[in-house]
């Protein structure tokens, strides 16, 4: 995809937005990574590169606000697997770029790497790949959509 030509300024406040949700991530803080959506928010992970839709393919997860709850409220329980071991988890990003641009309101399509690594169970786990994030403005900063 191609970038949109961005402020230097609008490119740190998104830059800025993305890290503050890996490091939500990396903590993990779900319920402050779930207040970064919009109601209508959805959280895809797509089975395949380039994988058109959700609804006619298979995907790894397709979440909505519902779903986010549901997991977090598991992963958090105190009889929950996950809190039999410690997950930690360290994302980077990089390549931020601004895809779409809508002047008006200032939301935006935004694209950017990431690699990860997670250690749970006594086993470190990386994984790299290419976010997109629909951002949202609200008031002065972003959801996720």
């Amino acid at each position: 995809m191609t970038a949109v030509s961005t402020s230097p300024e609008k490119i740190h406040e998104i830059e800025q937005f993305l890290y503050t949700e890996a490091a939500y991530l990396d903590r993990p803080d779900l319920d402050a990574w779930i207040a970064l959506y919009t109601a209508d928010g959805t959280y895809w992970m797509p089975a395949i590169p380039d994988q058109a839709d959700p609804h006619n393919h298979i995907s790894l997860f397709y979440d909505d606000r519902v779903i986010m709850e549901v997991r977090r409220r598991n992963f958090v329980h105190p009889a929950a697997a996950s809190k039999e071991y410690t997950v930690r988890a360290s994302h980077i990003i990089s390549n931020v770029r601004v895809t779409q641009l809508d002047e008006n309101s200032g939301d935006c399509t935004v694209t950017s790497n990431f690699h990860c690594w997670l250690y749970y169970r006594d086993k470190q786990t990386p994984y790299a790949g290419t976010y997109t994030h629909e951002l949202v403005r609200g008031g002065d900063s972003y959801k996720i959509r």
